[in-house]
């Protein structure tokens, strides 16, 4: 049996005012709140993000009990400084002025290039590393799992409430996300040359202002030994973020023993990511093999069939089975959002509804 990969994740949050829950800008007190207390949190491009990474795992099951300890600590490192921890993608109320970007070098130069679209980024997601031997096997990876990216961007989708109304979307995130040059689903790529090449192209004519700014939903990570999902929302659950991480880890194994992978025409994944952003769970699917319509749960059971044989050997399966029968009966995110605002219209019935989620199963 092949050696098990490892796997490790990264949550983003969304810092909010507890009376008004309206973004704050906080960032960097929390961050050096959460370090007096041996937690590791990262700022993002704006002071109203703050940003989680777990270890390197072997199992599931350790996996998440780190997640929890780390929404935990990050909702408690929040609360000393005034704010509210909320995993949510975007968000839900608007500031009274527009949040400055946090004062890096790094981020200066991305605001100075890229203007309003940095400014307006406040945007969260959830990234998922898995190791791989190369950059070569993480290209073939990448290729295998195109296709079935708008599917784990519709089990996440958490971002449906922005700015005080619904959005008509499951994933607005996803929308805003693809407004940026290197943004969403990679290209098919060959070889690292082809990737180098496309990479180098980005960079010569500006639209990226180093190797970090590749956005892609599926890449080889620029910092670890892995490859790197970034296509989703962040979980409104901890116990979503593993079914994620889980599911991505199993493609990763079953994809490093294909041989290969059918190449997607672009109209067809690009359609694929608007259904899955639009409709989430409750939408229907574009089914990457013949480019079909087909309700979601029925794309699940045909991902879930070709990864059953690296779930059984990570010993997952009974997780995972149980862990998407409790998220198709109680819906994600977005479910929670538009439930939450349908009943009285009212955003901070949603805010109490995310918080509520975040830490759920953690305290």
């Amino acid at each position: 049996m092949d050696t098990l990969p490892t796997v490790g994740v990264e949550e983003e949050f969304l810092l909010v005012d507890p009376r008004t829950g309206a973004p704050v800008g906080k960032n960097a007190d929390v961050a050096r709140t959460a370090a007096d207390l041996g937690i590791d949190m990262q700022l993002e491009i704006m002071r109203c993000q703050v940003e989680t990474s777990t270890r390197i795992h072997t199992n599931s099951t350790d996996l998440l009990a780190e997640l929890r300890e780390l929404r935990r600590g990050a909702a408690a490192c929040a609360e000393k400084n005034d704010a509210v921890l909320l995993a949510v993608a975007v968000p839900p109320t608007v500031s009274a002025e527009l949040l400055p970007v946090t004062s890096t070098p790094r981020y200066r130069r991305i605001a100075e290039q890229f203007g309003r679209l940095a400014q307006e980024q406040g945007l969260c997601g959830c990234h998922v590393h898995v190791a791989i031997p190369d950059r070569a096997a993480a290209l073939h990876v990448g290729n295998f799992l195109r296709p079935w990216l708008p599917l784990l961007l519709a089990l996440t989708a958490n971002s449906a409430i922005y700015h005080g109304d619904e959005t008509g979307y499951a994933s607005w995130r996803n929308i805003l996300w693809r407004r940026w040059p290197s943004a969403g689903p990679p290209p098919h790529f060959d070889s690292v040359g082809e990737y180098d090449t496309s990479v180098e192209t980005m960079l010569s004519l500006g639209v990226i202002l180093d190797r970090k700014m590749v956005y892609w939903d599926v890449r080889p990570s620029v910092t670890f030994p892995t490859v790197e999902v970034r296509v989703s929302d962040v979980p409104a659950t901890v116990e979503e973020s593993v079914l994620l991480a889980t599911l991505v880890r199993a493609a990763v194994m079953i994809a490093q023993r294909s041989a290969g992978a059918p190449e997607v025409a672009e109209d067809t994944l690009r359609a694929a990511y608007w259904r899955a952003a639009h409709g989430g769970m409750d939408g229907p699917a574009v089914d990457p093999s013949n480019g079909r319509i087909i309700p979601v749960r029925d794309l699940l059971a045909k991902l879930i069939d070709l990864i059953e044989p690296a779930l059984n050997e990570l010993g997952d399966l009974g997780f995972v089975t149980d862990a998407l029968s409790t998220l198709l009966a109680r819906g994600n995110g977005a479910h929670r959002q538009l439930a939450a605002f349908r009943a009285r219209g009212e955003t901070a019935d949603v805010i109490e509804e995310l918080a509520e989620a975040t830490l759920y199963g953690c305290r």
